[in-house]
């Protein structure tokens, strides 16, 4: 059987004995909309859980609308002018709005950037500013101790507003909803405390009634009231696949059940090799990005087995922290004691591949030096039929085979049943 897989701009070819083959794993068809912008005017003019957006809000409030940053596929540009023309219907001014990019512990914009989040026709005519992890007011503490320390412009508002696109998240379950307050406006003690929460079991992709992480976001809400929201789910190529609005936890809900039925894919069994890419440029630009795909993956690799990830990760390891991590300890096991001993954000991220590096090994068919690999705890390949031939003599002959080409937004799930 002949393949080929995603790797940086171009593909690797590689072949399997069908003998090994258990089946390709991949999403649903998740088409984009027509006309994104009617299906934001849909989803407002069909608000799950609340009244209307513009019978909500009052004349001379202050409104603040929160959306993401620069790092997320987000369309705000495409979702932000509904939303607006709502705002004008119930007698809002521009004057009174304020969009905020949340920044969580990201870097700031040019504004440049700012300009292309927003979109040409709205720059210049609204407030817009990043959120300041620097400038926060301690509004209380979660149930667990994480404090709620809300950027001071979203704190004071009369009303907030909260844009993002749902998709799984390797530790909160899923993006979206709440997560544009925490960790999206909050400050870096929240953060850490909040993000803390990923080593416990219950926090993984696809989880949200009893994951830790995304409790505490939920939790948020309770301090900092919410009016409304809009999330959008996307399609593979980053275009609006389905968008939902209004009450802040219902809204939500409905958008992770849809992203569900388009990327969570149910299979029989684990495979002792599973073979996946993150989706090639931009997604395997460097190792902390390929993250995602090895995160999702390990779902369907047996304890013991053999994950192969194709990713060119042609920048290195895409941060100075993760680097960090990676260099200053040498066993996977080291990296998942000093997360849960002392948080830090991009270090997350090496416990994260640890923790399957605890499952299963790793076999990286890239262009990264291979010492770099070698420090990493994975092995290293530069030929994919390589990476397959060794991986199939160390299983054995009746090594079953899993592909997963888009690792990266593919969430695979054993069907008990």
């Amino acid at each position: 059987m002949d393949f080929s897989i995603k790797y940086d701009t171009t593909k690797l070819q590689f072949h399997l004995d069908k003998k090994h083959f258990l089946g390709k794993i991949v999403p649903k068809s998740c088409q984009a909309c027509s006309a994104e912008i009617d299906e934001v005017q849909r989803a407002l003019e069909q608000p799950i859980g609340t009244s209307r957006l513009r019978d909500i809000v009052h004349t001379g409030e202050h409104i603040v609308i929160v959306t993401s940053d620069i790092t997320r596929p987000m369309p705000t540009w495409v979702v932000l002018p509904p939303v607006l023309a709502e705002l004008h219907q119930a007698g809002i001014a521009d004057t009174d709005i304020t969009i905020v990019f949340a920044l969580g512990s990201h870097r700031h914009h040019t504004p440049e950037e700012q300009k292309h989040l927003l979109g040409d026709k709205l720059w210049g005519t609204i407030r817009c500013l990043d959120s300041d992890a620097d400038d926060c007011l301690c509004l209380g503490h979660c149930h667990n101790g994480t404090p709620v320390d809300i950027f001071r412009e979203v704190a004071q508002a009369n009303r907030r507003i909260l844009l993002g696109n749902t998709e799984y998240h390797y530790f909160a379950g899923y993006s979206g909803g709440m997560k544009a307050i925490m960790p999206g406006v909050s400050s870096r003690q929240a953060i850490q405390a909040n993000h803390s929460n990923m080593v416990r079991p219950e926090a993984y992709a696809g989880n949200l009634e009893t994951n830790p992480v995304r409790n505490d976001i939920d939790e948020v809400g309770q301090f900092i009231p919410v009016d409304f929201i809009v999330n959008v789910v996307l399609d593979e190529h980053k275009k609006i696949a389905r968008a939902f609005a209004g009450h802040y936890i219902q809204a939500h809900r409905a958008s992770c059940a849809f992203l569900d039925s388009m990327f969570k894919i149910p299979v029989s069994r684990q495979a002792d090799i599973v073979i996946t890419s993150p989706g090639g440029y931009p997604k395997d630009i460097n190792l902390y990005q390929a993250q995602k795909a090895i995160d999702n993956a390990k779902y369907v690799v047996r304890d013991g087995g053999i994950m192969i990830v194709a990713a060119s990760c042609k920048e290195g390891y895409g941060s100075d922290v993760f680097q960090k991590w990676i260099e200053q300890y040498d066993l996977p096991e080291q990296r998942i004691a000093a997360i849960q001993e002392h948080f830090e954000l991009g270090g997350h991220k090496a416990a994260a591949i640890a923790m399957v590096q605890a499952h299963a090994t790793i076999y990286l068919v890239t262009s990264l030096d291979e010492s770099i690999v070698i420090q990493a705890g994975m092995v290293p390949f530069h030929n994919m039929q390589d990476a397959i031939d060794a991986a199939l003599a160390a299983m054995g002959q009746s090594a079953t085979v899993y592909f997963m080409p888009l690792g990266g937004s593919t969430l695979p799930i054993i069907n008990r049943n």
